[in-house]
């Protein structure tokens, strides 16, 4: 089981879209500032969260979700929160 997660920054305007199996320490590592992607932008919040059955599921989705149209939608749902 995958997850595809988008997480946005609680500061900066900023979007982070990724995949795991194991989104609870990911998210964790993402606001102790562990990945040096996103290590400027946090601390985040957890805005979509998907699970999958396989990686390549995964990966789809999550190329989805970077793409434009995936981002503005994304974007509705971050600013309706």
């Amino acid at each position: 089981m995958f997850t595809v997660y988008a997480i946005s920054s609680i500061k900066r305007n900023y979007i982070y879209v990724g995949l795991t199996n194991n989104l609870e320490k990911r998210l964790i590592r993402h606001n102790k500032g562990y990945k040096p992607t996103t290590k400027p932008y946090a601390p985040f919040q957890l805005i979509y969260s998907e699970i999958t059955e396989t990686r390549i599921e995964a990966r789809a989705k999550e190329k989805y979700w970077k793409s434009g149209i995936g981002k503005e939608k994304l974007r509705s749902l971050r600013d309706s929160k």
